[in-house]
């Protein structure tokens, strides 16, 4: 039975890697699977060289479609044309995809048209935000898969609302987290701990990247100046895009406690965020890796597709109004904060329940 592994980005191979190592043992152990890892070159990411993978121990793809750059429109057209060809030369079995990004979205669409079923790694997820692309990919992906491996009981209830059968449904887990209990004794101190002298809980870590917070210039600088003027005195850390970074550049943001480095390698960052007295983000991912790791987190989001994060987790959700700084920054530092659980089956063992699946499903 052969298995496309679909990964279009950075975070896709993190999630997509644990499952790669299940099939591998239960190779050993006499299994037939076989897998093909697929990697439609949706995002060019220089920090996505060899190194990237030998670090996590992700192998290196088998293919390489070469699909970036363009237009949405543009890179979906030709993702699916690679993997049309591909699939053309050798059908696989099962056509295995990820999250939320345009491969995600346009492997799935060529499989099913080619009779290859698909499963739908985090099926079910939900922001109600119709402005997010991310968003549009999961209903187009749910809508046509044929199995789903979801992160949560709220995402096995998404995907029921709009029909499926609950047969198709395995509650496995998060796969990212399996990721990050792997590697998490294997963090690396960055440069940037000696060089600003920092300590434990004295300092925050912050990522900001989605357009309703950095395109709207000013209140990316009010979002800023709010942080600064809450945050105690402590740095804060802010690996920034080299995008948002001109952006922060020609609005003149700076301040002696306010520092941008250049974005981290997974086991860098992670080591900060570990050791943070909280997180700031607008990221989707970093909130379930606060969780687990039981470190406050601010998301300046109006919605969420992680909702586990907020009801069970360290996470909370500010909105986008950087009035909300202050009464949460005020709650942080009077020990106010929630302590959070992990979220159910976050065990680092979701890649072996997804495994056990497949080599039971009819394909």
């Amino acid at each position: 039975m052969l298995i496309d592994i679909i990964a279009g980005a950075r975070p896709n191979f993190m999630k997509i890697a644990p499952i790669i190592h299940a099939i591998k043992e239960r190779q050993l152990q006499g299994s037939k699977l076989q897998y093909r890892l697929i990697h439609t070159g949706q995002h060019y990411d220089q920090n996505m060289s060899g190194r990237f993978f030998e670090e996590l121990n992700i192998p290196l793809p088998d293919e390489n479609l070469g699909a970036g750059g363009g237009s949405q429109a543009e890179q979906t057209a030709a993702i699916m044309v690679g993997y049309e060809k591909l699939l053309l030369e050798k059908k696989s079995n099962l056509c295995l995809v990820v999250g939320d990004v345009t491969s995600t979205m346009a492997c799935a669409i060529t499989a099913q048209k080619l009779h290859v079923k698909v499963a739908h790694v985090e099926g079910g997820i939900r922001s109600e935000d119709w402005t997010m692309p991310e968003e549009i990919n999961r209903m187009v992906t749910d809508s046509i898969s044929n199995y789903f491996y979801t992160t949560s009981e709220t995402a096995n209830q998404n995907l029921q609302k709009i029909g499926v059968e609950k047969n198709r449904i395995f509650f496995v887990g998060n796969t990212m987290i399996d990721t990050l209990l792997t590697n998490r004794p294997r963090f690396q101190q960055p440069e940037i701990w000696h060089k600003l002298q920092l300590k434990p809980q004295q300092y925050f870590v912050m990522t900001l990247h989605r357009p309703a917070n950095v395109d709207e210039e000013h209140k990316l600088k009010e979002l800023i100046d709010a942080l600064v003027a809450h945050s105690q005195n402590l740095p804060l850390v802010f690996p920034v895009h080299p995008r948002t970074a001109k952006i922060l550049s020609a609005l003149g943001i700076s301040h002696p406690r306010l520092h941008l480095i250049d974005p981290l390698g997974y086991l860098e960052f992670n080591y900060l965020v570990e050791k943070a007295l909280a997180v700031v983000t607008d990221s989707g991912g970093i909130t379930e890796e606060t969780t687990v790791m039981g470190v406050p987190c601010m998301t300046l989001r109006d919605n969420t597709e992680r909702p586990e994060t907020i009801s069970i987790g360290t996470n909370e959700l500010l909105g986008t109004n950087p009035k909300a700084v202050e009464p949460a920054m005020k709650k942080l530092f009077s020990n106010a904060w929630k302590k959070g659980s992990v979220p159910e089956l976050w065990d680092g063992k979701t890649a072996a329940r997804i495994v056990d699946s497949i080599e039971k499903l009819d394909l």
